[in-house]
């Protein structure tokens, strides 16, 4: 509790500094809470502009601050995400470094470096493009947003699925701050902190910063090592300067950046019981017995600058945005010691080691964009744009000898270059009191060329694998439009309908080891969406429900594996997807807050053509053939992997008034119900369901200036699959990353 102690004195020296009396804006509390207690009003800017999430055409949600709060008190990377609203799913092979988004059962199990996503993450109002810049943790926001459905017309290529959207708190003319630090099993610890400084004549800065670390908990007893694995040193660090001198223009510069230096996805060889989906009796997650290095290293840093102008009757926005980043994860895929060391070697069958490690250096991401907007409130309003993506990186893919102490084998190097850019509009229109129409429309250019060096042996010698040497590349141009209408009932409740097209661009897998270069074209989504909004019971309850369907042309996937440990990227002929969301939230008393999110998603590959290859040592479900003295798996009719049918999450808040301050509990839970990890299906290469729950109990007091909590996360200890390696044995990987803790939290509000 050392760092407790200290971070909590650095509390009072920065309280005592600023000047008395000052409280955030967003942390400030009403001088009389108000009788019966109501919910507050959610705004979204899914259509590029702030708006009651009631009165928008899209089935959007929103992460609370208290959920968000209660997820980072426990150092959750961005699978902390997964299932906490309808329809969203988020899982990593790689640690904290990579997480691959899923909506409506839509997304990526590719996990190369230069791999796209059909789920965009914008932050800051800049899209993410690289999987591993997607990993940049969430604190000091104001709210996360989740899009469900096509967003190609205002956010552009690779965004069949939907949009993640972070919104950081800016700065603001009231000073202020907060410090927030926690401390939990195996030395979890969490600094958390913020500083608005407004200077005057318009200029305000705000300064966001987070560390967090986790000890290794994780043996190794092949190495005699207690503490191998599992912990992480991860900080970040966010700068924000605005200035708006008067109204009609404004400007808002932002630098960040973070390091990561920790363990990867720890992988454990023949942990699945043959013909099940169950770990093997006695299985020990503190516990993996390795002969691979095993570890990665980050850092990322960026900036952007938001410009707007208000010219009349319009409004001109300017949103400059760059990033890079450099990674590197190593790990022992194989998950256990090879043969050729005894005792002991295992467990299990290795049939052959593999130890390899992914890095990216030279990365940049340029985007630009300029966007004029109307500004009538009502009528007609309109607003349309430009946008221009640019993106350069190299890509180092190593392989090693585990039997032969590490020593590098191959480095197979590829470099990407992606440049697009884009022309759209969208007009919003309001027909009478009751019915309002919009559309919208984009046309998107995107290019990308990829090329693999010849990669020569460490010690001088031939090529290390035919492919070296390829280049390709692809072009391609679309049109994405939507069209939706929104009905008002009355002044609490609202019908939509939506229809919207949108695409994810063609991707170039670079030449590995085990594979060849590969190319997958063009996918393109239609999806059509109806839905309810309403405020209930003088609004101490909100609902939103909806219905969905979806086809995919051309569906992008990885056949990830298979006896060869290839990955190779293929387009289906065609995937389906239906289901319904629904999100609730209502006081049942004054005191007691409810939420309740869940989804069904029904997802299908249909291609009656379409094989992969077979696992090594699984037992597989579908249809097989044998083409060429090769075992292939036929998929057609199976569902997405990584798509749950079934998800909900809950959360409840119960509060009561003691002397000058407020106790409270808050219990958080998420459940999803089974998912294959691989395209074809077996037995042994799925997700049990799976539920997850976390609990904080505490105390505020002094206007809610200082906090104190207990919390406990993943409190019900559920240790799990939630990943497997099937082209050597029955090797999977754990919900490891998130044990169970409990741990004390403070803050400090001023």
């Amino acid at each position: 509790m050392t760092i407790l102690r200290q971070a909590w004195g650095i509390c009072g020296a920065v309280a005592a500094l600023a000047p008395s009396g000052l409280v955030l804006a967003q942390d400030a509390v009403p001088a009389t809470a108000p009788t019966p207690a109501q919910l507050q009003t959610v705004t979204v800017s899914a259509e590029r502009r702030q708006e009651n999430i009631k009165n928008v055409p899209v089935s959007a949600s929103i992460v609370s601050d208290e959920a968000l709060a209660a997820l980072n008190s426990g150092n959750l990377d961005m699978q902390m995400l997964a299932g906490r609203v309808p329809s969203l799913n988020v899982e990593s092979s790689f640690g904290r470094s990579y997480p691959r988004f899923y909506i409506r059962g839509y997304g990526n199990v590719d996990f190369h470096q230069n791999a796209s996503q059909p789920v965009s993450l914008v932050y800051d109002d800049v899209v993410l493009e690289s999987p591993v810049l997607k990993g940049f943790p969430a604190f000091d926001l104001e709210r996360i947003e989740v899009l469900r459905g096509p967003q190609g017309s205002l956010f552009g290529r690779n965004t069949p699925a939907g949009v993640v959207k972070f919104n950081s708190v800016q700065p603001s003319s009231t000073p202020g701050g907060y410090v927030t630090v926690s401390d939990a099993t195996y030395n979890t610890a969490n600094l958390e902190a913020a500083l608005n400084v407004p200077m005057g004549d318009g200029l305000a800065a705000r300064i966001s910063v987070l560390g967090e670390h986790r000890d290794n908990w994780i043996g190794n007893p092949h190495t005699g090592d207690a503490k191998a694995y599992g912990g992480y040193n991860d900080n970040a660090a966010r700068f924000q300067l605005s200035y708006k001198p008067d109204a009609n223009f404004s400007a808002l510069a932002n630098l960040h950046g973070r390091t990561l230096n920790g363990s990867a996805s720890v992988f454990r060889a023949n942990i699945i019981q043959k013909g099940s989906d169950a770990l093997v009796p006695g299985f020990d997650v503190a516990s993996a017995a390795t002969d691979g290095d095993n570890g990665q290293h980050l850092e990322n840093y960026g900036g952007n600058l938001r410009l707007q102008w208000r010219l009349g009757g319009v409004t001109l926005h300017s949103i400059t945005g760059y990033e890079t980043v450099r990674v590197f994860s190593r790990g022992d895929i194989d998950g256990g010691v090879g043969a050729a060391f005894a005792p002991p070697s295992g467990p299990g069958l290795i049939p052959f080691p593999v130890e390899s490690a992914d890095g990216t250096s030279g990365h940049h991401q340029l985007t630009q964009e300029l966007r004029l907007e109307s500004n009538l409130k009502d009528g007609l309003r309109w607003q349309a744009g430009l946008f221009y993506f640019d993106e350069r990186y190299r890509i180092d893919s190593y392989s090693y000898d585990s039997l032969n102490h590490g020593v590098l084998t191959a480095d197979v190097r590829s470099h990407q270059k992606n440049d697009a850019y884009a022309a759209f509009g969208s007009l919003n229109y309001d027909v009478n009191e009751r019915v309002n129409l919009r559309a919208g429309l984009r046309y998107t250019h995107d290019k990308k060329e990829l090329y693999t060096e010849r990669a020569d042996k460490p010690d001088g010698g031939s090529d290390v694998d035919a492919s070296a040497g390829l280049a390709t590349g692809t072009s391609v141009s679309k049109v994405n439009w939507d069209a939706s209408g929104v009905y008002k009932l009355n002044e609490d409740a609202n019908l939509y309908a939506r229809v919207a097209t949108g695409f994810r661009g063609a991707t170039i897998q670079p030449a590995a080891t085990f594979n060849p270069m590969s190319v997958a074209q063009p996918e393109t989504i239609t999806s059509y969406e109806v839905g309810f909004k309403s405020d209930l019971l003088q609004r101490r309850a909100r609902v939103a429900v909806d219905l969905y369907d979806y086809t995919v042309k051309g569906l992008q996937l990885t056949a990830v594996g298979g006896s060869s440990n290839s990955a190779i990227l293929l387009n289906a002929q065609k995937s389906k997807g239906r289901g319904v969301e629904l999100d609730l939230e209502a006081y049942l008393a004054d005191d007691l807050l409810l939420t309740f999110g869940g989804s069904y998603n029904f997802t299908r590959i249909d291609d009656p053509n379409l094989t992969v290859g077979a696992c090594a040592a699984c037992t597989i479900l579908n249809p097989t053939v044998v083409v060429g003295g090769s075992r292939l798996v036929r998929i057609d009719g199976n569902p997405l992997p990584q798509a749950p049918r079934w998800t909900g999450n809950v959360t409840l808040r119960y509060s009561r008034p003691y002397r000058n301050g407020e106790l409270f509990a808050y219990t958080d839970w998420v459940y999803r119900s089974d998912v294959n990890f691989t395209l074809y299906r077996s037995k042994e290469f799925v997700g049990k369901p799976l539920l997850t729950g976390g609990l904080r109990v505490g105390y505020k007091w002094d206007n809610d200036r200082y906090e104190v909590a207990l919390f406990g996360r993943n409190i019900t200890n559920r240790v799990q699959l939630i990943g497997g390696i099937d082209f050597n044995n029955l090797t999977g990987f754990v919900n490891d990353s998130n044990p169970r803790i409990v741990g004390l939290q403070l803050s400090r509000r001023f």
